[in-house]
């Protein structure tokens, strides 16, 4: 993925302008290089991003240069009403050196466990916090659910195989995903409990008691 993005000389609040032509502002830094302020065309820099996502490495282009530089996507800012994209990070990164990323978590497959309605999947972790060298950054990581067939089984992060390339730098105990049980029936158990702690009699005993006294 190419990006070509140009030198910016508009700063501070006057980038609204550049919004307002279609214009991103975007930031690159990295290890051992100065900052730069520079612009984009935003149509091109949206599809990169939705190419790239946090993960992917792009080719950066800065104005008429040829040579390209690896980065990778380190901060997206939107305006939280509309989504309009107001500002970029790229962090410039060395193939020679290791990174730390969180890549996302996709769950793939059926659990056989929600074939009873009242089972349900908690998906407890959304991404996994590995190190390596860029190049080999997983795009994402799929995690099988077609092996939950009970409730309370579940995938931890030591179920995770990554090849020797990548390490997990998460805790293994970490839950990942878990079949539980539905929550209206946690519910109504819960509630039995609470009614007997607290020595209330539940209805259907109260109806015995109340028949037999007219009796």
């Amino acid at each position: 993925m190419d990006l070509t993005v140009h030198t910016r000389e508009i700063r501070g609040k006057k980038v609204k302008i550049l919004r307002r032509q279609g214009i991103t502002p975007v930031h690159v830094f990295g290890h051992g290089i100065e900052p730069e302020a520079l612009q984009c065309d935003t149509i091109n820099l949206q599809k990169v991003l939705a190419q790239a996502g946090t993960t992917g490495i792009v080719g950066l282009k800065v104005d008429k240069s040829r040579k390209k530089r690896n980065v990778m996507v380190r901060e997206v800012q939107k305006e939280p009403r509309s989504g309009q994209l107001l500002h970029v990070d790229l962090y410039q990164i060395r193939m020679e050196e290791k990174l730390k990323v969180d890549v996302p978590i996709i769950l793939v497959g059926e659990a056989p466990a929600l074939k009873m309605k009242e089972n349900f999947l908690s998906h407890e972790l959304y991404s996994l916090s590995v190190e390596c060298l860029p190049g080999n950054i997983p795009n994402h990581i799929e995690v099988d659910v077609s092996i939950l067939e009970e409730v309370d089984q579940g995938i931890y992060v030591s179920d995770i195989i990554l090849g020797e390339e990548v390490t997990v730098l998460e805790t293994p105990e970490q839950l990942i995903v878990k079949v539980n049980v539905g929550h209206i029936e946690r519910e109504v158990e819960a509630e039995e409990a609470e009614i007997l702690e607290e020595g209330e009699v539940p209805e259907d005993e109260e109806s015995a008691e109340d028949s037999s006294s007219e009796e």
